[in-house]
Order: structure tokens, then C-alpha cells, then sequence
């Protein structure tokens, strides 16, 4: 069924005797909602606190609203609850522990925009940003700061494709060859495929494993069928996931080296 009734800023129910009142904001939705009930001081945070860091980039989804995520946390704050339910994780409970919780969520959201924008006003490119701008290893310490879901580094991209749209600021990106025709054209400046693998794999060997993802794409890529050189992707692609700490990137990781696993078995 469809809704008979809908609201764009904020709208209040009685539910027995109990005042609720609903209060729109954009954070992982357009149509995220958070409520609160002023007589008992109660709310209800929903996605907005999830005991990890705020789910504020997923590579996977629609666009999400750091900033406006930040004004709905600021907002709940302003209440004065006393009782926090989350959709994920345990309740708080205590005026001061809530405001610091909602406080930090909040903060480092804001820090995020504010450093994405003014390097983006700078002309900086995605590239330049994603690599730069980090927030600090004590707050991501914070049992409810944990990256453990999400991470900064693709909230990072979300603010940048909110403001700044598709394109990373890199021109070749703008209308790419197809990955296939590049990877091949870089094997055969390389001497072939294998070249390309071996060096991904001593990348690996060396902890630079981000490196040696590039490098297992480009051999995997021009050697499409090659079981040997989708064997070693998938063992890079392995190593990648047990070294992350984010559910999202775990999983796609997991993804590569399945797909790459599939065709070493196949062949």
C-alpha cells in the first residue's frame, strides 16, 4: 500500500497516550526520518547511529548527504534526550553521553565536507583528495566511530560526487578507453601479461597491496582467459580483503577474487 499521509519537514502522532513527533532529514535516504518523544526525552536516532562510522559513502548505493547528516545529529542534540535507541547497536543512555556521541558523529561528518570543499575550490583533484584527507585514528578508535561498515575514504567520494559530479578531475577519465584495450596496450609495453602479474604479486609481498590491485586488474584484463594469471588475482585479491576492516570493502574484494578464482578453475 501506498502512504496516505506524508510530510516534508516534520509531523506529529499520538500513539495511546504518547506524543511522537517525526522529523525528516537526508542522510543514507532523501526519506530518512528520526523521532522523538519530548515527554520521555526518548530517541529514536534510526540510521543516523549505527555504532559504526555513519554509513555516509557506500560505493554500492544513491548518493548520501554528509553535511545534512551532520544538521539532523545537531538537531537531535538540541532536544536534550536522555534515552538514545539506535537502529543499530545498544541504547545510550544519559544526557552527556548522548550530546558527545552525536557530537563526534556530527563533527567529523562536518570535517570531512568542510576539507573535501575547500580542496575542491583549490582545484585539487579526486585523486589528490581521497589521498589526503583523512580523520583521525582516535576518533575512529570510538567504539561507535568504527570503520567497520563504512569508511571515511568513500564518504570522501560521496561528498566529492555530490558537489562535484561523475568526473574525477583526471581528463584521460573523462572518456576512457575501454580497460581491456589499456591493460593490453600496457602488457605489451611491459612484455606481456605475466610481467604485469609478477610485479603485483612482489607489491603484495611488499605491502603495497593497493599497487598490486592495479597492477592484478591490468594483467587480469589483458589475459582474460590465462588460469595462472587469474590464480595469483585471486590470491592478491584475498590477501586485499583480510587486510580491511569495512564490511563493503571486504566484500567486494571477496568479489574479485571469486570472479578471478572462477576462471582459474575453469581453464
Amino acid at each position: 500500500m501506498r502512504p496516505d499521509e506524508t510530510f516534508s519537514e516534520s509531523h506529529k502522532i499520538i500513539a495511546g497516550s504518547t506524543a511522537v513527533e517525526l522529523h525528516h532529514a537526508r542522510g543514507e535516504t532523501d526519506d530518512h526520518l528520526w523521532a522523538w518523544l519530548p515527554e520521555k526525552k526518548w530517541l529514536f536516532s534510526g540510521d543516523f547511529v549505527i555504532w559504526n562510522y555513519p554509513n555516509a559513502g557506500n560505493p554500492q548505493k544513491v548518493q548520501r548527504y554528509a553535511f545534512e547528516w551532520a544538521q539532523a545529529l545537531r538537531r537531535m542534540i538540541e532536544q536534550g534526550p536522555e534515552l538514545l535507541v539506535p537502529a543499530h547497536g545498544l541504547p545510550i543512555v544519559g544526557k552527556a553521553r548522548i550530546a558527545t556521541v552525536l557530537d563526534d558523529i556530527a563533527t567529523s561528518l562536518e570535517s570531512l565536507v568542510t576539507q573535501v570543499i575547500e580542496m575542491m575550490n583549490n582545484g585539487e583533484t579526486l585523486d589528490t583528495i581521497i589521498h589526503t584527507v583523512k580523520v583521525p585514528q582516535y576518533i575512529l578508535n570510538k567504539p561507535y566511530m568504527r570503520p567497520l561498515y563504512d569508511e571515511p575514504e568513500f564518504v570522501v567520494r560521496n561528498i566529492w560526487r555530490l558537489y562535484g559530479g561523475w568526473w574525477d578531475g583526471a581528463a584521460s577519465r573523462l572518456k576512457p578507453a575501454p580497460d581491456a584495450q589499456v591493460a593490453t596496450e600496457l602488457a605489451r609495453l611491459s612484455g606481456g601479461a605475466e610481467n604485469l602479474m609478477n610485479r603485483a604479486l612482489e607489491l603484495m609481498t611488499t605491502g603495497d597491496i593497493r599497487l598490486a590491485c592495479h597492477l592484478a586488474d591490468f594483467a587480469g584484463w589483458a589475459a582474460p582467459e590465462d588460469a595462472a594469471i587469474h590464480a595469483n588475482r585471486a590470491s592478491i585479491y584475498e590477501q586485499r580483503r583480510k587486510s580491511e576492516l569495512s564490511l563493503m570493502s571486504k566484500g567486494i574484494f571477496k568479489g574479485a577474487a571469486r570472479e578471478s578464482k572462477a576462471i582459474a578453475e575453469k581453464n
